[in-house]
């Protein structure tokens, strides 16, 4: 019988996948590219769970979204979290490490167990006859990319994050935006935010204006299609540009006025529960201050609540609704599980995370033991929930946020004391089951 798991990438998220196996009893392959290759983003020739941007893991508190996941994870033995936790340094309510230490102690950890070999080479193909962990993460060798392309069809793996914002529908004012489709088509499908041409001038002038971030080298796509244009560059090539585009009111009515609006924002719904809507054609590479700012002048957002901001790039992720079982494993390759940002996790507990529940289930395959699903008001339940949800369309990668647990039977109104009453319910059955 066998008794070895691979595991590819040695990241934050197959770190994690590594040690989950090895707790159960199961010899680890783990293979990892450096120090023979690099990719551009990578300094640490030597070391495990490179933190490559920013030092901070987020908020803390386990009444946020980022402190609940890291509390969950936490229950599951996490090694990037004990790293973590003996390498923080001051950050006021974010958990921040030292990063080198960080690394460090995961690498020491990994390397001192002794059901993990690691292999310090490039894989170019995937071994769809083994159980098989991919954590390669959004910066894939183009030779690995390519055989995961061709396992799980060349459409349902992308190469670039052009994402929208996406905000609660509870946060939204409906005393200003409607649902409705354009002339009456469909079942009212979106939300519709109108603007006299008065809100629309000074709204495109704050767009046109606002700062963008700065975009790496290696972050650069090859290629910026029509489709996937920042709003505010588009909005650069003319006052009406946007209004012919993703703002054109054509075929829409305001209730409170009867009339056409002189533009509209619309909203579409972007999970199957209701509760997310992104905003239409708002892919946009402005800073998230700038974003929250800028697009609370739209009428019906001037409270929004943003569970994520737009970003735009390079980012290798599969269409996971399309390709991914619930259990995290493909499709096409029951063998095959995906963890970290390759999966359309965004962020670096998120992918830790993913890396956990992935080693849990290639482990339980490989002992023919049922899957780990965690129920979707947990906060990891709910990411992988979200990324395997085949009724979401036009996927890209999502972090953790409250806005895609389902809601309390009695709703709180004060957003703090709601979020402590989700984080509770979720980590009650952490208590009861784990």
């Amino acid at each position: 019988m066998q008794n070895r798991i691979t595991v590819i990438g040695a990241g934050l998220a197959g770190c994690e996948a590594a040690m989950q196996i090895s707790k159960r009893g199961i010899k680890v392959d783990l293979y990892e590219m450096k120090p023979h290759k690099m990719t551009p983003a990578h300094s640490q020739k030597d070391m495990f769970a490179e933190l490559v941007c920013s030092n901070s893991l987020k908020a803390a508190r386990v009444d946020s979204a980022a402190g609940l996941l890291k509390e969950e994870m936490r229950r599951f033995g996490s090694v990037c979290l004990n790293a973590a936790d003996s390498s923080s340094v001051a950050a006021g309510g974010a958990l921040a490490v030292d990063r080198e230490l960080f690394s460090e102690k995961i690498t020491k950890a990994i390397k001192n167990d002794p059901n993990i070999t690691i292999h310090n080479e490039c894989v170019e193909k995937i071994p769809e006859d083994t159980i098989t962990v991919i954590a390669t993460g959004p910066l894939t060798d183009s030779a690995l990319a390519d055989s995961l392309s061709k396992l799980c069809n060349s459409e349902h793996l992308n190469f670039y994050d052009a994402a929208a914002p996406i905000v609660t529908k509870d946060s939204i004012d409906f005393s200003k935006a409607f649902f409705a489709s354009r002339y009456g088509k469909g079942d009212d499908d979106y939300i519709n935010c109108p603007m006299n041409k008065e809100e629309y001038t000074a709204f495109h002038n704050e767009l046109i204006n606002a700062e963008s971030v700065i975009v790496s080298e290696f972050d650069k796509p090859l290629t910026v299609y029509e489709g996937c244009m920042p709003v505010e560059v588009l909005a650069k090539r003319g006052e009406d540009s946007i209004r012919f585009g993703p703002l054109k009111p054509v075929g829409l009515r305001d209730p409170r006025t009867g009339h056409r609006p002189w533009a509209v924002v619309q909203l579409r719904a972007e999970n199957s529960a209701g509760t997310l809507y992104n905003l239409v054609g708002f892919q946009t590479n402005l800073k998230f201050g700038e974003q929250k700012r800028v697009f609370s002048m739209i009428p019906g957002l001037e409270n929004a609540e943003f569970m994520r901001y737009g970003v735009m790039h390079r980012n290798t992720f599969i269409n996971s609704p399309k390709v991914l079982n619930s259990n995290l494993s493909l499709k096409q390759n029951g063998n095959i599980f995906i963890a970290g940002q390759l999966s359309g996790v965004e962020g670096y507990m998120e992918s830790a995370a993913s890396g956990i529940i992935a080693g849990i289930n290639a482990a339980n395959l490989l002992k023919k033991r049922e899957a780990v699903i965690l129920p979707n008001f947990t906060m990891i339940g709910a990411l992988l929930g979200y990324i395997c949800d085949d009724t979401v369309t036009d996927f890209q990668p999502m972090g953790a946020n409250f806005g895609i647990i389902p809601p309390l039977e009695n709703h709180i109104r004060d957003k703090r004391e709601r979020y402590g009453a989700l984080a509770k319910r979720s980590l009650q059955w952490f208590d009861q089951n784990i």
